[in-house]
C-alpha cells in the first residue's frame, strides 16, 4: 500500500510561510501584487466496507467523469447475502400469500361436504321429533321417547352451526394478528435485502465528481480498510488560491473582488474571485503595535480562480496573484 499526502506549502512548515510573508508579502511587481501558492481540496473516494482490491479502472493523471468506474472491491459475501436474502422475502411473502387466502380449496370442499351432511342429519332429526311430539300428544309413545328425538335435535343444530363456523373461518384465511405479524415479516425481509443490495453496490465505487485523478493510494490484490480511500480526486472548481497581503491592504479587499493570477511559463493570468478575506493576522510581532510593527502583518486571502483554467494550475504552485487597477474593467489584466 502507497499512502501519500498532497503536496502543500503549509505542509512544509511555518518557516516556508514565514519566508514568502517576510519577503514583502508584496512583490516587486508593484503595490498590487502579493504572493501566494495554489491549494486543492481533494475528493478521497472509499468504500464503507473493507475488502480486497479487485480492480483498480483509474491511473494517476487520469480525467474522470461522474459516473466513472473507480474501484472495485471483491464481493463474494455480499452477493452470498444477497441470495440469501431474496430467498428469505420470497419465503416471508409466500407465508402472508397463504394467511391472507385461507385453507386450499380442497379443504373449503370438504368443509362444504361437512355441512351439508349436517343439515341433512338436522332436517332428519327435526322430522322426527314432530313425529314423536304428535304420537305423545296421542299417548302412543313414552316421554322418554320424546325426549331422547329432542335432544337429537339438538344434537344436530349445535353440529351444524359449529361446521359453518368452521367454513367461514376457512373461507377468511389467518386471524387478523397473525396476518400482521407475518406483513411485519415479509416487510422486515424487504427491508434485509434492500440493505444486502446497497452492502454489495459499495463494493464498486464510481466517480462521485469530475475531475483529475491526483493520486491512487492501493495496489490490486491489497487489503483496503472499510472508510480507507482508494482514489484521491481532484475536480478543477476544488482549485483554490492562496495569497498574503500586507495589513495596510486588507482594508479595500472584498470577497467578490476580481483578481489575476500568474506563475512561471504560466502565459495569459488567470482570473479569479476572491471568496475569503482572513480576519486574523498572521506572524504578528509579539510586540505592542506601532506603525512599524502593523508593516509586517499579513492576511491570508482565498480566491477561486476560472473552473475553465483550473487545470493550468497544480497544488502547491507558487503564484503571483494582482489586483485589477483603479478604473480598469476587471475581464482584462
Amino acid at each position: 500500500m502507497r499512502l501519500k499526502t498532497a503536496p502543500s506549502l503549509l505542509s512544509l512548515g511555518p518557516l516556508l510561510l514565514l519566508a514568502i510573508v517576510l519577503s514583502g508579502g508584496c512583490t516587486d511587481k508593484g503595490e498590487n501584487t502579493f504572493q501566494g501558492y495554489v491549494e486543492g481540496e481533494f475528493v478521497y473516494v472509499a468504500s464503507p466496507l473493507g475488502g480486497r482490491l479487485e480492480v483498480l479502472s483509474v491511473r494517476r493523471g487520469q480525467t474522470v467523469k461522474v459516473g466513472d468506474p473507480l474501484f472495485q472491491l471483491e464481493k463474494d459475501s455480499e452477493t452470498a447475502a444477497v441470495r440469501e436474502a431474496l430467498e428469505r422475502m420470497r419465503q416471508a411473502q409466500n407465508r402472508l400469500a397463504d394467511l391472507q387466502k385461507g385453507k386450499r380449496p380442497t379443504e373449503i370442499a370438504a368443509l362444504e361436504a361437512r355441512l351439508k351432511e349436517a343439515e341433512a342429519a338436522l332436517q332428519l332429526s327435526e322430522e322426527t321429533l314432530r313425529r314423536r311430539e304428535k304420537l305423545y300428544g296421542e299417548g302412543s309413545i313414552a316421554m322418554e321417547d320424546l325426549d331422547r328425538a329432542r335432544t337429537a335435535q339438538e344434537r344436530d343444530a349445535a353440529r351444524v352451526r359449529e361446521t359453518r363456523a368452521d367454513l367461514e373461518t376457512a373461507r377468511l384465511g389467518g386471524r387478523a394478528d397473525e396476518i400482521l405479524a407475518a406483513k411485519a415479516e415479509a416487510q422486515a425481509a424487504v427491508a434485509k435485502v434492500e440493505q444486502t443490495r446497497w452492502n454489495l453496490d459499495q463494493k464498486v465505487q464510481p466517480a462521485p465528481r469530475q475531475g483529475l485523478v491526483f493520486d491512487t493510494l492501493f495496489r490490486v490484490g491489497e487489503w483496503v480498510p472499510a472508510g480507507r480511500p482508494v482514489v484521491v480526486l481532484l475536480p478543477p472548481e476544488n482549485i483554490k488560491l492562496r495569497f498574503f497581503v500586507p495589513e495596510r491592504v486588507v482594508g479595500s479587499l472584498a470577497v467578490g473582488e476580481q483578481v489575476f493570477v500568474s506563475f512561471d511559463a504560466g502565459g495569459i493570468p488567470i482570473q479569479a474571485t476572491v471568496t475569503y478575506v482572513s480576519p486574523e493576522a498572521e506572524y504578528t510581532p509579539p510586540v505592542i503595535y506601532s506603525s512599524q510593527s502593523r508593516a509586517k502583518l499579513v492576511f491570508m486571502v482565498e480566491a477561486r480562480p476560472d473552473p475553465g483554467a483550473a487545470d493550468r494550475l497544480h497544488p502547491g504552485q507558487p503564484v503571483d496573484v494582482r489586483r485589477a487597477r483603479q478604473g480598469k474593467a476587471h475581464g482584462a489584466p
